[in-house]
């Protein structure tokens, strides 16, 4: 069985939070189905309500605490993302936002990614579209083809059996997406050093 981590981001803002269900439940099944593409799968979560402060500095100084450091290179780390966010205007969280403003340009770049979203109404759903995937997109990032998003009534007995459907397809094409990739050793930036007399010089 080969390894791979997954990192799962959730904006919710209360406790207990529905974008916090939406994501366990996304992990769970992505969790199912690299098991049964004969992967052994971790799951990391990240609660970014817990990092609200140190992003609101970090996004003033410039400058990350040591925990958010910790949370923005695991992320760069990850064989995989699940970034979950409720909607809020018609696009993702500030805290959503302000997060993956904190991860450098090329740390997800070829990652696949799952994107998730909650909302009040349905009418949001299209803000998976139009603001969460460009994003990642800009990112470079792999984005998983489905999108989930959650409605206020897809949590009741009617609309759950719909909701597990849409959460089974999404994890199955991320699953595929994590499991198929291959990941590039990092390169040794002492492998090919700068001659000293070039240094001396200031070429």
């Amino acid at each position: 069985m080969t390894a791979r981590r997954v990192v799962v981001v959730t904006a919710g803002l209360s406790t207990p939070s529905s974008t916090r269900l939406l994501a366990d439940r996304l992990a769970a099944s992505a969790v199912r189905s690299l098991r049964e593409q004969g992967h052994q799968a971790t799951v990391e979560t990240v609660e970014l309500r817990d990092h609200a402060r140190d992003l609101a500095d970090r996004m003033l100084t410039g400058f990350a605490s040591p925990g958010l450091a910790e949370v923005v290179d695991g992320i760069a780390d990850a064989d995989g993302v699940i970034a979950v966010t409720p909607i809020f205007n018609a696009s993702y969280s500030g805290l959503f936002k302000t997060f993956f403003d904190a991860v450098e340009p090329d740390a997800l770049t070829d990652t696949p990614v799952l994107i998730a979203a909650t909302g009040g109404t349905a009418r949001h759903s299209l803000a998976l579209e139009h603001a969460v995937r460009p994003l990642f997109g800009y990112l470079r990032s792999v984005v998983a083809p489905t999108a989930v998003f959650a409605a206020a009534e897809d949590w009741g007995s009617g609309g759950d059996g719909r909701l597990g459907v849409r959460i089974d397809r999404a994890a199955d094409q991320f699953a595929a997406l994590v499991g198929s990739r291959s990941r590039a050793e990092p390169r040794d930036p002492f492998d090919d050093p700068v001659p000293f007399a070039t240094l001396l010089s200031g070429e």
